[in-house]
């Protein structure tokens, strides 16, 4: 079954946080994920105006997405979005089966 890597962020080193998303899409494919999306335009509906870049990202399962964010190679990554480059809350959630 299908799951969702979510991600609410804040960006307050573009440089540092760019040497992050670089990296990030062929980790991401190594791991049968798909990025919907990532950094567009959003409208937050309900609650805190904190973050102002949201990213959407399938994979084919939960145990896939984790793999990914455990993986070295991401392990990796996200130091360099870590500390003063910005914030971010992650959540990988397994999605529904529809009838």
């Amino acid at each position: 079954m299908a799951a969702y890597w979510i991600s609410r962020c804040v960006v307050n080193d573009p440089v540092q946080y760019k040497k992050y998303t670089d990296l990030v899409p062929a980790i991401i494919d190594a791991h049968g994920g798909r990025i919907l999306a990532r950094g567009g335009p959003y409208r937050i509906m309900e609650g805190p105006q904190t973050f102002h870049r949201f990213v959407v990202i399938e994979f084919p399962s939960l145990a896939a997405g984790v793999a990914c964010f455990e993986s070295p190679e991401y392990v990796h990554a996200a130091g360099f979005r870590r500390g003063e480059a910005g914030i971010v809350e992650n959540v990988i959630v397994e999605g529904v089966s529809t009838p």
